[in-house]
Parts: structure tokens; C-alpha cells; sequence
């Protein structure tokens, strides 16, 4: 039954990756707002939907160790799984104004966040300034977008057409993410019956099994975007659900519930530094070039693999070979210097950020 559930889940996630896609990228020409914006604000906000129920339903409960592990464990699995398996399967080109702007204020957002747990607790008040940060973003990128935008060919339409061709798109991304939130919900509730059989621990089993659970929906979407090379709207997808965990989803968190949202010392000193390093490292690597290429891909879902192994085995109770986790803890340092050295020699053959 677990398994059945688990594999309905992905099979609800995809199509509705699919549907979500096809629906936001037709709302986007019509309402004269790029793909990019449509991926950082309303893709991205439907595909954080489990993130959010998951974590505001842990903090329900008494499991604040579950939900700041569902959100650092989605931003690490966003960035280098996702889209890591996204540039895998097809390379993605980004805008500039991924690189100048958006990368920049996810990083921003990151270094916040972990500032405010370093004295081991979000807050209430924390909370609903990160809420509120997350509310005022949104409202600006969308105004924004509006006034740069080129009006789209669509706009010829009649008004009774666009009025029908409007309420179609509606649904179809409506449904999409509808999909998404039940396949999500079907496919965590299976994979965390698995890992409490095993005696996992709330922050491991957010880290992990939640953590790519919920993540599922952007994999989904940014694959199926990939492939309709809607490449501005993956990578939106991506940043902006990474940046709605830290504002929205976190903040809500902590806002609800009365204690605030404790911060383990071993996601202190170990989660959410990787967190940060992993986004800033995305910057080094999109900066020249504006593209995240195959092998790119494949050195992120590599690091992913390592960032997994070392989490599992702690929750296990096998520790590392202190070799291991010190390769882990120096985790930005070698993908750092591996995409200064691309871009020195990206800049050298000529190539222009």
C-alpha cells in the first residue's frame, strides 16, 4: 500500500508539473508578464504549497525540528538536485537579470535567515517580518514586470476569446497545482511511514525524505519547463521557491506557533552553512556564460549525493570517517573554486557576463 501510494504520488507530481507549466506560461503572454516572473512569483509560490503545509502543519504539532529541516533541506535539494537533474537533461540559459538580481536577493534572504537563527530560535516577531518581506517581494516583482514588459501578441485578441482563453489557463494551472499538492502529500505520507520505521530522527527526516518530497513539484516543473524551453521559467521556479521557503514558509512557521522554531546546533553548524554556501555557489556558476551546463549538473547532483550520505549516516548513527565530514563542512570551497576557474577561463576566450 505504501509503495502504491508512493508511485501514484509521482505520477500526480508529473502531470501536474506538466499542466502547471503550460497553464502559467499562457497566463504570462496574456497578462504581459515574462516567463521569469511567472516562475519566481506564481509557479514558484504553487510549487512551495507542500513546503508550507508541511511545515506549518509540523509546527501544529509540536515538530518545529521537522519543519525548519523540511525548509533548509528543500533549498539545498532545489538547487542542487533539481536543478542540478534539470541542467542534466537539458542545458539551462538564464536572463542577466537572474544573475544581477534575483540569485543575489535569494543569497540575501539566506544570510538573513541565518543570521536570525544563530541565537537558536526564530521568533514570532522574526516570523511575521520574514512573512511580510516574502508578501512585499512578490507585490514588487509582479508591479515591476508590468511596467517592462512588452505587451504580447495575444492582446489582439477579442475580448470574448481572451475572456474564455483566460479562464482556461485558470484552471489548467489551477488543476496543475492541485496535482501537485495531493501527488506531494501522497508520496511524503508514504516515504515518512518508511523512514520512521527506521528510527530517523524529526530534522533528518525533514532534511531527507520530507525535504525531497516537497521538492517534487519543482522537479517536476522545472524538468517539464526545461524541455518546453521555457529555461527562464525552470530557473525562476527554482530561486523562487527557494526564496518563498526562507520568507513565506518560514516565516509563517514561526509566526504560527507560540514558541517560535528552534534551531538544532547541528543544523546550525553544519545545514543551513551548506544552505548558504549552495546559493552562493550557484551565483559564481551562473555569473559567466548566463547557462548551467551538463557537467555542471552533474558535479551539483554529486555534491547532492555527499550532502545526502552525510546527513544519513549521522541520523543512522554510523559517524563518518572524520575525512568525510570534514570534505562535507569545506562543502563550497571545492565548487567555489571549480566555477571561478570556468569563469576565468570563460572570460578569457571572451566570453562576457
Amino acid at each position: 500500500m505504501i509503495v502504491a501510494l508512493f508511485a501514484l504520488g509521482l505520477t500526480l507530481l508529473v502531470a501536474g508539473g506538466d499542466l502547471l507549466v503550460r497553464g502559467a506560461a499562457r497566463l504570462a503572454s496574456l497578462a504581459r508578464v515574462s516567463p521569469l516572473v511567472i516562475g519566481l512569483t506564481v509557479v514558484a509560490f504553487g510549487t512551495s504549497a507542500p513546503e508550507l503545509a508541511v511545515t506549518v502543519a509540523a509546527v501544529g504539532r509540536g515538530e518545529p525540528h521537522l519543519a525548519l529541516g523540511n525548509v533548509v533541506g528543500s533549498n539545498i535539494t532545489n538547487l542542487l538536485l533539481i536543478m542540478g537533474m534539470a541542467a542534466v537533461v537539458t542545458p539551462l540559459a538564464v536572463s542577466r537579470r537572474v544573475v544581477r538580481l534575483d540569485v543575489p536577493i535569494l543569497i540575501t534572504a539566506s544570510v538573513v535567515v541565518v543570521l536570525l537563527a544563530l541565537s537558536g530560535t526564530i521568533g514570532r516577531v522574526q516570523g511575521a517580518l520574514l512573512l511580510g518581506a516574502g508578501i512585499a517581494y512578490t507585490v514588487v516583482m509582479i508591479k515591476l514586470a508590468r511596467r517592462t514588459d512588452e505587451p504580447s501578441t495575444t492582446l489582439s485578441l477579442g475580448p470574448t476569446p481572451r475572456r474564455r482563453r483566460i479562464v482556461t489557463d485558470v484552471a489548467i494551472t489551477a488543476a496543475g497545482l492541485a496535482l501537485l499538492v495531493a501527488g506531494s502529500r501522497w508520496l511524503v505520507m508514504a516515504a515518512t511511514a518508511m523512514a520512521e520505521a527506521l528510527g530517523i530522527s524529526q530534522l533528518a527526516i525533514g532534511l531527507t525524505i520530507v525535504a525531497i518530497g516537497t521538492s517534487l513539484p519543482e522537479l517536476a516543473t522545472t524538468i517539464v519547463a526545461g524541455v518546453r524551453n521555457q529555461a527562464d521559467m525552470a530557473v525562476g521556479n527554482i530561486l523562487g521557491s527557494n526564496l518563498f521557503n526562507l520568507l513565506l514558509v518560514l516565516g509563517a512557521g514561526a509566526a504560527v506557533s507560540p514558541v517560535g522554531i528552534g534551531v538544532p546546533a547541528t543544523a546550525m553548524a553544519f545545514d543551513l552553512p551548506v544552505m548558504l554556501a549552495v546559493t552562493v555557489a550557484t551565483l559564481f556558476i551562473l555569473y559567466t556564460g548566463h547557462c548551467l551546463s551538463r557537467w555542471e549538473g552533474a558535479l551539483f547532483l554529486a555534491y547532492f549525493a555527499g550532502y545526502m550520505t552525510y546527513v544519513l549516516l549521522i541520523a543512522t548513527g554510523h559517524g563518518p570517517l572524520p575525512v568525510f565530514r570534514h570534505a562535507l563542512l569545506v562543502f563550497a570551497l571545492p565548487l567555489s573554486v571549480i566555477s571561478l576557474i570556468v569563469a576565468a577561463v570563460r572570460i578569457r576566450r571572451g566570453a562576457r557576463p
